[in-house]
């Protein structure tokens, strides 16, 4: 008899387990609360690694695809000082494929396929234990019952609270995203500055980082310390009023710099929450998590590598010991936790290093991690 197993959340991490599986003959119920692929911006563009979201996309029969719409020149990386002065610029081979560039919007695309996802279906409970298995609450009064429901409904999951009490806390970091269309046209300096990736600037407990996406289209990313509450009397949503609060947090940067937050069509404040380093649960039957709803960690490249990884394994997991599913999810749950961990800990550090009073720290820690 086959598993009745669902995935809560429809990102890189649910999807890449629903694809792998799929992929091994195993059906399972999609459940994302989105009405639609596009009913939120998707984001961003992502690195994946070769060892982490490359080999999940491997696993998942998708790697020639991806290699086809992914953007290797996006690994290029500039960085400046505050004056505007360039500290290095790092241009890739032509045959480097160690982190090249995706928009998560054609990577949702691309693992969604022909996957069968239920939109519009909110999950606010899981509850395992019952006779007849795992139940699922939905938003609109409706429930449902499972052998496995896996958590991959990131930072907020509803999942998580049926295994570990942990919640998510605030780093001290925030940011404030902006971005910037049709780059190449309407701001050719800009986009010169930016070149094919990345321009990086680092000042005391300040950062900017400006991120080519296909088309013409940049995020422009700020990050920087402050209380939580920080923008309690600044109008996010009055642009111009977000535009002067967020610059006066830059003032006395070159004015290049200053540029990429002056040609801000919007603004979005993202501060940074984080899970425990070492984040685990004692082992619940018919329920795990994925990405960050399990290892929620400072957004330093590794995240949806290492949630996609995550999908790819347990699935793969279930796949090869198909019997014994509980066995399966426990065997994959040690793996998961031990990458995790270490991860964590190096993302962790990393923010520390790339937020920091003394911003040669950033500049060494760039050196580790892509020696010039």
């Amino acid at each position: 008899m086959r598993h009745r197993i669902a995935v809560v959340g429809g990102g890189p991490a649910g999807l890449t387990f629903a694809r792998v599986l799929h992929r091994h003959g195993h059906p399972v119920a999609v459940l994302e609360r989105d009405p639609a692929p596009d009913a939120r911006p998707p984001g961003g563009t992502l690195d994946l690694h070769e060892g982490l979201g490359q080999l999940a996309l491997d696993k998942a029969g998708l790697l020639a695809e991806f290699q086809a719409l992914s953007r290797p020149e996006g690994q290029a990386m500039r960085i400046l000082d505050t004056a505007g002065t360039v500290l290095r610029d790092w241009q890739p081979s032509p045959d480097e494929q160690a982190n090249p560039e995706i928009d998560r919007g054609q990577l949702r695309d691309l693992l969604l396929g022909s996957l069968d996802v239920q939109w519009g279906r909110e999950v606010v409970q899981v509850v395992p234990g019952t006779e007849e298995g795992v139940l699922v609450r939905y938003a609109d009064g409706g429930q449902e019952t499972f052998d496995l429901v896996v958590g991959a409904d990131g930072a907020w999951s509803r999942v998580r609270p049926a295994v570990s009490p942990v919640t998510p806390q605030y780093t001290g970091v925030s940011s404030v995203e902006t971005s910037l269309d049709d780059v190449d046209t309407r701001h050719p300096d800009l986009a010169q500055l930016i070149g094919d990736g990345s321009v990086a600037v680092y000042g005391v407990n300040r950062s900017l980082v400006a991120q080519r996406n296909s088309g013409g289209h940049v995020k422009v990313y700020t990050k920087f310390r402050a209380p939580l509450d920080w923008h309690a009397e600044l109008d996010l949503a009055d642009v111009e009023a977000a535009r002067s609060g967020v610059l006066a947090l830059f003032d006395g940067w070159a004015p290049p710099v200053l540029d990429l937050l002056g040609h801000g069509t919007a603004f979005v404040h993202r501060p940074f929450y984080v899970l425990p380093v070492s984040h685990t649960w004692a082992h619940v039957r018919g329920v795990t998590l994925l990405g960050d709803a399990a290892h929620l960690m400072p957004p330093l490249g590794a995240g949806a590598n290492l949630a996609m990884l995550d999908g790819a394994e347990l699935a793969e997991s279930i796949a090869a010991d198909p019997e014994d599913l509980d066995e399966a999810v426990r065997a994959f749950e040690e793996r998961m936790w031990a990458r995790a961990s270490r991860w964590a800990t190096i993302t962790t550090a990393g923010l520390e290093r790339l937020v920091s009073p003394d911003p040669a720290e950033a500049l060494a820690l760039f050196d580790q991690v892509q020696p010039s």
